[in-house]
């Protein structure tokens, strides 16, 4: 890790000397300068993350340093020492940019307070800007995954409907990436430094759906101790994703149609009418035109998100982007894992390639995840790829019908991965349970009971 660079300026020797006995044992790297001009010297040739500067010196006065270091240097921090004569010369270099100062004579408590708490935000600072640029990457339509025409038909339209603010109406099966093109739209928009918050309609219950959106005042109902802000305002001047708007109640279709019209809300209970000025994308797994027919979705309200919709294809209608998903998962997963396996066998892409993928891009996400924890190769085996059963699931009919389902579903996958895992300890061992055991980290005992519960041998492993 590089050590923060710090400049002293003083031309006073004791304060430089000072500076430098207080600091050095912190591991900065330090450099001092007697006056203005030696440091813009050393600023020209060296790095430095801070400047600590006299501000009364002869010939250049720290003011007129730390002019030329903003103009020159901006992302360098100041702090100025001052004697108690110029406390408010100090006090009006704030404006210019200096972070802080200190008076003469300052404890070393003082100058490695001020010192840290200026290389912490300018750490933070540094953070923040790499996480902006990383996430603005992310979702830039270069690192989007998809060869196909049908996707690079979506990049277009991505690209021409983003910079816009229209309403976006994202439509599409479950797992198809709706959020991820939602994201785009934001992230390619002049509003990508605002926020962007997503609604997952289907998860909130009805009776909080209003405040949770609109927010409400202290008083408007039991349990209102406090007056809360609502999403709608919290996404003022950014990009509201509403996910799944089919399940949205038929009276907040209503409610947000007046925002979508007037650009004005008001909380539950309040009386102060707000205006916002909102992006809104939504996206539904649902064909809302057929919803319109039955009366279970508002026509104004579809009519006012459908201003440009968007139709994300299912895999099986794109199988040319399995591959490019697949590897990009799989570096994503070996990378998180700690494995080194960097290649998938021409077998097992044949098998990913002809499956059908109802669970769509999330499908094959987990699919490569549970192959990369049971491959200990560096590539995947038509044995490491786990696809769901193909057999017709019952559609379950009572609550607890559907718990059963999903209890058997979770146990049929834990049971792959643990076949998988033990065939796969056996066969880098030649099916040697004791080396197998002790490779994994597990007694042999415990393996052996394993081996019996799934029936597994040498012969009926390797069939």
């Amino acid at each position: 890790m590089v050590r923060p660079g710090i400049l002293i300026v003083d031309d006073e020797e004791i304060v430089r000397s000072s500076c430098l006995r207080i600091l050095a044992p912190e591991g900065y790297g330090i450099d001092t300068a007697e006056n203005g001009a030696a440091a813009l010297e050393k600023l020209r040739d060296g790095s430095f993350d801070l400047v600590l500067t006299d501000l009364m010196m002869p010939g250049m006065t720290g003011i007129d340093l730390l002019k030329h270091i903003k103009e020159e240097w901006p992302d360098t921090e100041v702090v100025v020492i001052t004697g108690y004569g110029t406390v408010k010369t100090a006090v009006d270099a704030l404006k210019y940019g200096v972070y802080d100062y200190i008076e003469k004579p300052f404890t070393p408590e003082v100058l490695l307070n001020a010192v840290e708490r200026c290389l912490e935000k300018k750490r933070l600072l540094f953070e923040n800007e790499r996480l902006r640029q990383e996430v603005n990457a992310l979702y830039s339509l270069e690192n989007i995954i998809g060869v196909s025409k049908e996707m690079q038909k979506i990049f277009k339209l991505i690209s021409t409907v983003a910079p816009t603010g229209s309403t976006v109406l994202i439509s599409g099966e479950s797992g198809t990436g709706k959020e991820l093109i939602a994201r785009a739209v934001h992230h390619n928009s002049s509003r990508r430094e605002e926020a962007f918050l997503v609604v997952d309609c289907g998860t909130i219950p009805e009776n909080l759906v209003e405040s949770e959106l609109f927010g409400h005042a202290r008083g408007s109902f039991t349990g209102a101790v406090t007056t809360e802000k609502g999403l709608l305002e919290t996404a003022n001047g950014g990009t509201l994703f509403l996910d799944e708007i089919s399940n949205l109640p038929l009276s907040m279709q209503a409610k947000l149609l007046r925002v979508l019209q007037e650009k004005e809300l008001r909380a539950v209970g309040g009386k102060k009418v707000l205006k916002v000025d909102i992006r809104f994308i939504a996206a539904t797994n649902r064909d809302l035109s057929d919803m319109v027919k039955e009366g279970r979705f508002r026509e104004d309200f579809f009519y006012r998100l459908n201003v440009f919709p968007l139709h994300i294809p299912p895999l099986r209608a794109r199988k040319e982007d399995i591959p490019s998903l697949a590897y990009h998962f799989l570096g994503k997963y070996s990378k998180e894992i700690g494995r080194n396996t960097s290649n998938i066998s021409t077998e097992a892409m044949r098998k990913l390639i002809t499956h059908d993928w109802p669970g769509n891009i999330r499908e094959l996400e987990n699919v490569i995840h549970r192959a990369v924890i049971v491959c200990s190769n560096k590539a995947l085996k038509p044995e490491h790829i786990m696809v769901p059963l193909e057999e017709e699931i019952e559609v379950p009919m009572t609550l607890e019908a559907l718990k059963r389902i999903k209890r058997d579903l979770r146990l049929k996958s834990i049971e792959e991965i643990e076949k998988n895992f033990l065939v796969t300890a056996l066969k880098r061992n030649d099916w040697n349970i004791t080396r197998a055991a002790q490779e994994v980290g597990m007694q042999r005992s415990n393996l052996h009971a394993l081996l019996k519960k799934y029936q597994i041998s040498k012969g009926r492993g390797e069939e």
